[in-house]
């Protein structure tokens, strides 16, 4: 399995340089046989280290031909659907038989440190370290720690130990160091003298590295006391719990190392908020729930922030629950990716500072060459600076003479262009013209149809004027004999007057004669003359003639 080997590969390669007798890279083959048994055992495999015979023709193997002999006969018969809890097992009983190997490498009784605490380091040491190899000896095989995961692990420890690390400024070059610690380095470096009596550090050291090893190695996520509700009594009680990626497991002390339960975490989980209760009282325990399924845990927490910290830690466990990598495991790896992409960056921008750095070098010795050939060029121009005046006249006269040409050459392209302008503008005038031309024609056409519309209008005309002319002749005949006819009507309408006049006259007499006489004979021969005057009238009044004019003047 490639996960299983690539988590073990550093302890191994511990145990590998173990078994070297000369420091070459290379181990014999029958003492690789007994740590290949030992490793096949425990993963359920026999008679796997029998192969070693018939791998290569050596009779000793380095540690990459090792690897690959691993890789190939022993963990590809390991189950790639492992869980977690499963994978830890094997990683924690691998790294055993290699510590068994190595740690004769290591003080057995140390004064600051006892070998269970060793061995946690040595645990610690190869989860975060890295497999590396110097160019000179490409079969030498070392496992080394960044110096930046060093300062994890001495900042976790102070703190821990109750030491101000800000206040401890020894260890801050390896935030700016690029050289790689050994775990014998690693070692020497925990070696804390800020206390007076040995036995009181050593047991405070022993005890904080437990606590990292719980974190680092046992991948606990978190720890602390929690209150969890019975099933058959309904009630809350106070338990130890600690959280990791595949488990919760619960303990009446932090101390105990019998487990009153565990609850196995999986992707089914949920984490929900539980409410108080609708009663009103306010309840000492914040309380909040597990769920998978129809199994519910109901869990609390003394106050709120201790709640939400608890349901982050459960998230993130549930979501580690499924994966083939531990949460520890999975931050070490980001961290490495994180150098890994500083370090190319870094190399990049050494790469870009090495080639600008070669191009200012040979920028400066083609400056160099430049130089000398300036130089070189000043001392031949001596020579030839007659022969340059000479040139520089023909030169002038050359320019006297290209200037001239230019200047014809404009004028002629000017030429040229005013021509190609004024033929444009003959060709719009002729377009302008044929335009105003075929106007003109349809003007024309349109005048001589309005010219036939008029000569039809004026014969039209004529012939209606002379029949006008004939009723106005025939009208002036007319009036004539009109004006004839009132001319005679005048002239007996004067003699007509002419009568009258006299017939007042005589009437006048008539009357001076009657008052002479009586009044009878008066008024009979009043009514007489009366009778007889308007006779008269009526036999000489003029008789009217059709005609308007001639009505209109009579009257």
């Amino acid at each position: 399995m490639a996960t299983l080997l690539k988590n073990v590969t550093n302890s191994i390669c511990h145990a590998f340089n173990a078994l070297q007798q000369n420091r070459d890279g290379f181990v014999s083959k029958s003492k690789l046989k007994v740590l290949t048994a030992n490793i096949a055992t425990l993963l359920d495999l026999y008679g796997v280290e029998r192969g070693l015979d018939h791998f290569r023709s050596t009779a000793t193997l380095n540690f990459e031909h090792y690897r690959y002999y691993l890789a190939q006969e022993v963990f590809a018969g390991v189950s790639n659907e492992l869980p977690l809890a499963a994978l830890r097992n094997y990683e924690t009983k691998i790294d055993e038989v290699c510590w068994l190997v190595c740690r004769m490498n290591f003080p057995a009784n140390d004064q600051y440190y006892t070998e269970e605490a060793v061995y946690k380091l040595f645990r610690i040491f190869c989860l975060v370290a890295d497999l590396s190899t110097d160019a000179s000896e490409p079969d030498l095989y070392t496992v080394k720690i960044h110096p930046m995961e060093a300062l994890i692990i001495i900042k976790h420890l102070l703190n821990a130990l109750g030491l101000n690390y800000d206040g401890d400024g020894k260890y801050d070059y390896l935030r700016t160091s690029e050289e790689s610690l050994e775990f014998g380095e690693l070692l020497e470096m925990l070696r804390f003298k800020n206390y007076d009596k040995v036995n009181d550090y050593r047991e405070s050291i022993c005890e904080a590295i437990g606590d990292m090893y719980q974190t680092l190695i046992e991948d606990v996520i978190k720890k602390g006391y929690l209150s969890r509700r019975g099933y058959v009594l309904p009630t809350f009680r106070e338990y130890f719990f600690v959280l990791q990626p595949c488990e919760l497991s619960y303990y009446k002390h932090p101390a105990d190392r019998e487990v009153c339960g565990t609850i196995v975490l999986d992707s089914r989980f949920m984490v929900k908020p539980a409410g108080n209760p609708s009663s009103g009282k306010q309840e000492k325990v914040q309380r909040f729930t597990l769920v998978s399924g129809d199994r519910t845990y109901e869990l609390g927490t003394p106050d709120h922030k201790t709640r939400l910290q608890w349901i982050a830690a459960l998230q993130l466990a549930i979501t580690y629950s499924t994966g083939r990598e531990g949460f520890q495991r999975d931050t070490v790896n980001r961290r490495k990716q994180q150098r890994e992409a500083e370090q190319r960056r870094r190399r990049e921008e050494e790469q870009l500072r090495s080639q600008h750095l070669r191009r200012l070098e040979e920028t400066h010795v083609q400056l160099e060459r430049e130089k000398q050939a300036r130089l070189a060029a000043e001392s031949q121009a001596r020579q030839y600076e007659a022969v340059a005046r000479e040139d520089s006249r023909r030169v002038a006269e050359l320019e006297d003479v290209k200037l001239c040409l230019e200047k014809m050459l404009e004028d002629e392209i000017q030429a040229k262009r005013d021509e190609e302008i004024v033929r444009a503008l003959q060709a719009r005038v002729l377009a302008e013209e044929w335009e105003k031309r075929e106007e003109l024609e349809q003007l024309q056409a349109e005048q001589k149809s309005l010219l036939e519309q008029e000569r039809q209008k004026r014969m039209e005309f004529e012939h209606r004027q002379q029949e006008n002319e004939q009723k106005l002749l025939e009208a002036e005949g007319m009036l004539r004999q009109l004006e004839e006819e009132r001319k005679r009507l005048d002239r007996e309408l004067k003699l007509a007057r002419q009568k009258i006049q006299l017939s007042e006259d005589n009437k006048g007499i008539v009357e001076a004669k009657l008052q002479a006489m009586s009044p009878t004979y008066r008024t009979s021969a009043g009514e007489f003359m009366i009778r007889r005057t308007q006779s008269f009238v009526a036999a000489d009044r003029p008789v009217l003639v059709a005609g308007t004019r001639s009505s209109h003047r009579f009257s």
